[in-house]
């Protein structure tokens, strides 16, 4: 069983059918998912996804839920095409219907997900970091939102083109952080999301990573955004120290040694209600 992704209180799990510490399936009969919720010790098995008429892989899996408007949540598996390499569409599961439905992705780009990519859930919206497909042109990344019925689809393109981003909720607001190793200075830029509507990053600070080096010693990579305030998760280069970089007033702190290298990070903040066990809630 391997953690995939975190909502509000709500976890996500998979397991693989045939190798259970994957956190992706090659296949769509590969894989069961889990929803648990930690601080009630409770959890729900999904159904089997319905068999799908052609052959697709999936590496991107996410947890839509928001206690505020309801207490049913989405499981949102999002589809690559074997030959073509992008999205082609999602299967969604409803806890209110407790079935699969899939949609056709309503996309005009082709828009391959990052390899295990993070997805971030606001404003009713699934968020996902994707790399836009060009013929003879530099790569450039968006971000790929879609409703939990899917059949409202968009594009943002996000500032800068560096494959070390992230994206994260934080304040209430979609934000996005990038470590940019291309450019005369290195640097590490915050951006926030306020309009999703209007499609247009606003930064928020900026912090030099030479700077972030003289005081760590260390190298790092961004893997999260605290959801409170400006302050962005690190791990060394090798997986050995976490640490968190408050980028307002550009101090570092919260330095933890890991025992797992190789573990995924989920913001977690504990839900003490019960949703799981609530099937006619609204």
């Amino acid at each position: 069983m391997a953690q995939v992704d975190s909502c509000n209180g709500l976890l996500l799990y998979r397991v693989s059918n045939k190798n259970k510490l994957a956190p992706w399936c090659w296949a769509e009969d590969d894989c069961r998912f889990v929803v648990c919720n930690p601080a009630t010790a409770r959890w729900v098995e999904l159904p089997p996804k319905p068999p799908a008429s052609e052959i697709r892989y999936s590496l991107t899996a996410a947890l839509a839920f928001d206690p505020a408007v309801s207490s049913h949540f989405h499981v949102l598996h999002f589809e690559e095409d074997c030959l073509a390499n992008y999205m082609t569409g999602v299967t969604i599961h409803s806890s209110r219907t407790g079935a699969w439905s899939r949609r056709d992705s309503g996309m005009v780009e082709k828009v391959p997900p990052f390899f295990m990519s993070k997805c971030v859930f606001v404003g009713g919206i699934m968020y996902v970091i994707g790399k836009l497909q060009h013929i003879n042109t530099s790569n450039e990344y968006v971000l790929v939102g879609v409703d939990v019925e899917g059949k409202e689809w968009k594009t943002i393109r996000v500032p800068y083109r560096s494959r070390f981003c992230t994206i994260g909720l934080s304040q209430g607001c979609l934000h996005y952080v990038v470590a940019n190793n291309e450019i005369l200075i290195p640097e590490i830029t915050l951006w926030c999301l306020k309009d999703c509507d209007s499609k247009e990053f606003v930064l928020k600070h900026t912090a030099s990573m030479d700077k972030l080096l003289s005081m760590t010693r260390m190298k790092y990579k961004v893997v999260d955004i605290h959801p409170d305030c400006d302050t962005i998760f690190l791990v060394s280069y090798g997986g050995a120290t976490l640490a968190a970089y408050d980028m307002q007033h550009q101090k570092v702190g919260c330095i933890l040694n890991l025992e797992n290298s190789t573990q995924r990070f989920l913001p977690y903040v504990p839900l003490f209600s019960e949703p799981l066990a609530d099937a006619d809630g609204q």
